[in-house]
């Protein structure tokens, strides 16, 4: 932003990194989307794994930038040095244990994530991006928890009672 003379406030931007098959791509997004997304980096060359994404974070400065992070959660996985895949503690928050299915739905109070050590609970490298630099993907969110809901409902019984028709959600309050 400072190349194009733009007055910015470094807390209002995120960097957003995707990949696909094909190819890595950086990206600085504003908050409030005032300004135009700017692309920083992006490689056909370059794949989906712990090495690349520190060249990319290197080459584009994100340690002198600051800045937040949002990223989806495979992503999200790489940038925390995490094992991918059904692994036993997923999140980077707590110790949340993911083959625990009995205590899914009863078990609220997980135990706190001290820290993401190399070769504790999962963490296999260093982390590139400290932990209270990620944005998690609100998107992502709501599409699991009602993932998840609607599975649970499933195996208790009906899962459209507790739908409510389109018809009835439109109609104004009397």
């Amino acid at each position: 932003m400072n190349c194009f003379d733009i007055e910015h406030d470094q807390t209002e931007l995120r960097l957003f990194i995707d990949s696909s098959k094909t190819s890595l791509k950086a990206v600085m997004l504003h908050n409030g989307n005032s300004f135009a997304s700017l692309p920083l980096g992006h490689s056909v060359h370059s794949a989906e794994n712990y090495n690349d994404l520190s060249m990319i974070l290197e080459k584009v400065n994100s340690q002198e930038h600051c800045c937040m992070g949002c990223e989806d959660f495979k992503m999200l996985i790489m940038l925390l040095a995490q094992h991918a895949g059904y692994t036993k503690y997923p999140c980077f928050l707590c110790l949340w244990n993911s083959r625990a299915r009995d205590l899914h739905w009863t078990k609220t109070d997980w135990s706190l994530r001290g820290s993401l050590t190399p070769g504790e609970k999962d963490v296999i490298n260093t982390t590139l991006v400290p932990p209270e630099k990620v944005l998690l993907p609100p998107l992502h969110i709501k599409l699991g928890i009602m993932k998840q809901l609607l599975n649970h409902c499933l195996k208790m019984g009906n899962a459209s009672d507790i739908c409510v028709p389109s018809s009835q959600i439109c109609q104004k309050p009397s």
